[in-house]
């Protein structure tokens, strides 16, 4: 941290207004970052924090929060709106501009407790690997590292930047939608810290990710004495899952994916409950109603007699849409990162995040300003190491320009 100091505390002039043409000093700043950023993303990666490990939530939180307010973040902990889930965490730092910045980044991931006891970060020297290093440690890491940067050159030109670590994005943000909701009324950009997809892309749209249920109620029997007397629900949820392979399983539109299937509690009971539950990803609204309305005609007309079928919709995120705002963000983006040498590219995925309810309000939104990475949501998760420092740059150096330039 004091090699860093020296870097940085000389440059506060230059982050206002770089020099054209000239090295920019925030760059080396970044790149003398490196060794404590890594070593505080392989602190928070080697924590177990499924969603629903409040326990675990707790404690990445515990390393985070001393950093922001040691930086002069006012901290607020918020209970999540959900049970079962870690409580979030709002640090928002005000400065002497007029730009109002949201940063969200959530540190759930899809791993259960004692994966970290099996998995643990790793470094091969090319790529960092473990639970979550990119999705979504790796973005949330970055966005501290930013903030300090700008913090050790005396940079605030800004209103307020706020960083929002949730808990429960992996399950649509169920704890979080009030708060995400209350934060940006008071935004005038966002800026999403999911990983960067590769080889070097921003995420300019997204799918929306909504989730159905096909619930068959039937009647238990008992499957030797007098099977006669059951309404086999499971049997009755195979004829409805025939229209599964009506619709689109991947590619860049609508896809509907089965990911979760239960029938029957015990080998000598005609099952009474089954349940198919299916991972629905729009690039329009319109599509998931469609897909609401072919479930549901389906469901009218039971196979087996005695059945009843009820379709259940949570909903999640909406769909991001490629928009003007998010495309002038980009291209914004794209310029400042010319001065690490690499060119920054646009793309989109069926991942859905918050940016999608920052768009709906009318937000400009950037998403996938995290290091880029791959394997997301799989024992081969892994984040790109050459990334790192340039995706850190990246992130300071749009936070500066929001804040001198505004969104103009």
């Amino acid at each position: 941290m004091d090699r860093l100091k020296l870097v940085v505390g000389a440059m506060s002039l230059a982050l206002a207004a770089p020099v054209a043409g000239a090295p920019d000093p925030l760059l080396a700043a970044a790149q003398a970052a490196l060794p404590d950023q890594l070593a505080l993303l392989e602190s928070v990666v080697n924590i177990d924090s499924g969603t629903g490990d409040a326990a675990g939530g707790a404690r990445v939180m515990a390393v985070l929060t001393p950093r922001l307010r040691t930086l002069g973040a006012t901290i607020e902990t918020v209970p999540a709106e959900a049970p079962g889930l870690a409580d979030n965490l709002v640090a928002m730092f005000t400065g002497t501009g007029t730009a109002r910045i949201l940063l969200i980044g959530h540190i759930d991931t899809v791993f259960g407790p004692g994966t970290v006891a099996k998995w643990r970060f790793s470094n091969d020297g090319t790529r960092l690997h473990g639970p979550g290093v990119g999705d979504e440690k790796g973005g949330v890491v970055e966005a501290v590292k930013a903030i300090e940067l700008l913090h050790a050159a005396g940079f605030d030109a800004f209103k307020t930047v706020t960083l929002l670590i949730e808990t429960s994005e992996e399950r649509g943000s169920p704890g979080t939608r009030k708060l995400i909701d209350r934060l940006l009324a008071h935004a005038d950009v966002e800026l999403n810290l999911e990983p960067g997809d590769a080889p070097d892309k921003l995420t300019v749209w997204r799918k929306g990710s909504t989730v159905f249920t096909i619930d068959v109620a039937g009647r238990a029997a008992h499957a030797g004495v007098a099977p006669q007397d059951g309404r086999n629900a499971a049997v009755e949820l195979l004829h409805q899952l025939a229209e599964y392979d009506k619709f689109p399983h991947d590619g860049e539109g609508l896809t509907v994916n089965l990911t979760l299937l239960s029938a029957g509690t015990r080998n000598n009971i005609i099952p009474d409950h089954a349940t198919a539950t299916f991972s629905v990803r729009p690039r329009v609204p319109a599509q998931a109603d469609a897909v609401e309305r072919q479930l549901q005609a389906a469901a009218d007309h039971v196979a087996v007699p005695g059945t009843t079928v009820r379709i259940v919709r949570e909903a999640a995120f909406p769909p991001l849409p490629e928009n003007p705002a998010t495309a002038a963000l980009a291209a914004r983006a794209a310029k400042l990162y010319a001065a690490t040498g690499r060119k920054l590219g646009t793309g989109g995925n069926g991942g859905a995040s918050e940016s999608a309810m920052a768009a709906a309000r009318g937000v400009p939104a950037l998403d996938g300003l995290g290091p880029v990475g791959g394997g997301f949501h799989s024992d081969g998760e892994y984040v790109e190491l050459a990334s790192m420092t340039p995706r850190l740059y990246l992130l300071a150096a749009l936070i500066r320009d929001l804040g001198v330039k505004g969104l103009r």
